[in-house]
């Protein structure tokens, strides 16, 4: 007879083999913190130690995906076998062929299933070139999502109510646990603020202006190369834009071209060694046109940085933003442009928002708080026996 209170699950994802990708790094951050509260969790896709699936290679698909840091798993039977005896839940991340698989397996194991919403039929559409024209097709593949995957569980992993929001209006009839999917303890402020206060109150000082994410197109750095090109305080700007991504050619070009003289580096910083990197920013500006959540956001604000966030009605990012000068309208490179002069003419201000961010993240959206919200999601499920069967 199994404990009630210690679960035994098992979390499926195409991809575990790379921390650049925001949904890979989500679930191995869930799969520590679950440990940590007594729980045993079994990883099941590509990279994975225990339950490693082979790569699936999708002709022209794969080669975009690899892009965007993603890569599918090859479904295979006898792995969701072994992977899934005695467990008490499977969780599945992404309605892809390798999650629709496991879905399968665990309903005729007789095993709950949950599922997360993870990925934006947003981001795919941008990423696909003339096609993301086309009226209705981010409709239609959440449609596709539906059929594939969400029509068939219960419950269901949202990241934020914007998530839930969006669900909704596409028919989703689930039940949506709004759970952030948080951020680690490692990012906080440090020592910034006791080290170094003469030399960052300097007028003259250069003021760290800092991006973190996928650098593809609609991620929008180009709006922010834009923005600083247009500020009053440009030459006292350094930049940083920190990823990986099919823009990165285009986005050094466009910085060469449009920021000549102002210290500009872009490309990828391996995620041990963001949050020092993010200590160092004043400034962390988010021009994102599409997110379900953006945790790069909140990594940046429980370090410190004061966020400068688009508002798009496909992005949740802009309700972390506590005061009307960490917003711009989105792709508004004018209004980008004197918001980051605002906060630069007012130290003062920049200081005293340091600080606020800095502990509303920690307040509000640790990964402590989130996995053991997770914890309870799944447990419900488990103790009820619920199948999950739409």
């Amino acid at each position: 007879m199994r404990d009630h209170d210690r679960l035994t699950l098992a979390l499926v994802l195409d991809s575990f083999g790379n921390r650049g990708n925001g949904t890979s790094n989500s679930a191995i951050q869930y799969a520590q913190g679950l440990e940590a509260l007594g729980h045993q969790v079994r990883l099941v896709g590509v990279g994975s130690t225990d339950y490693p699936a082979r790569v699936h290679r999708i002709p022209l698909v794969s080669h975009v995906a690899a892009r965007q840091q993603m890569s599918f798993a090859r479904a295979d039977p006898e792995l969701f076998r072994r992977a899934f005896a005695g467990v008490d839940l499977v969780h599945i991340y992404e309605p892809f062929a390798f999650g629709r698989a496991a879905l399968a397996q665990a309903r005729f194991m007789g095993i709950p299933v949950t599922a997360g919403f993870h990925i934006q039929p947003e981001n795919i559409t941008y990423s696909a070139g003339p096609l993301r024209y086309l009226p209705g097709v981010d409709a239609a593949i959440y449609r596709l999502f539906r059929f594939w995957l969400y029509d068939h569980v219960r419950h269901i992993h949202v990241p934020t109510q914007l998530t839930a929001d969006l669900l909704r209006s596409h028919g989703y009839k689930a039940h949506l646990h709004v759970i952030s999917n948080g951020y680690q303890p490692r990012f906080n402020p440090g020592d910034r603020y006791e080290r170094g206060r003469y030399e960052r109150q300097r007028p003259d000082r250069l003021i760290q202006v800092m991006a973190s994410g996928r650098l593809a197109r609609e991620k929008d750095h180009l709006t922010l190369i834009r923005a600083l090109a247009l500020c009053r305080n440009r030459r006292r700007i350094s930049l940083t834009i920190a990823g990986t991504g099919p823009m990165e050619r285009r986005l050094k070009a466009e910085a060469a071209r449009q920021l000549n003289g102002t210290q500009v580096s872009i490309g990828f910083h391996h995620n041990t060694t963001m949050p020092d990197l993010l200590r160092q920013a004043d400034l962390l500006v988010h021009p994102s046109i599409a997110d379900l959540e953006s945790v790069s956001v909140l990594e940046g604000m429980a370090c410190g940085a004061v966020p400068v966030i688009a508002q798009s009605d496909l992005s949740a990012a802009g309700h972390f933003a506590l005061v009307e000068h960490s917003l711009f309208p989105v792709g508004k490179a004018q209004a980008l442009a004197a918001q980051v002069d605002w906060w630069i003419d007012h130290p003062d201000a920049l200081a005293v928002w340091s600080r606020r961010y800095a502990e509303h993240a920690k307040e509000h959206y640790s990964l402590d708080a989130s996995v053991r919200a997770f914890a309870k999601m799944v447990m419900q499920v488990a103790n009820n026996q619920e199948q999950d069967q739409a």
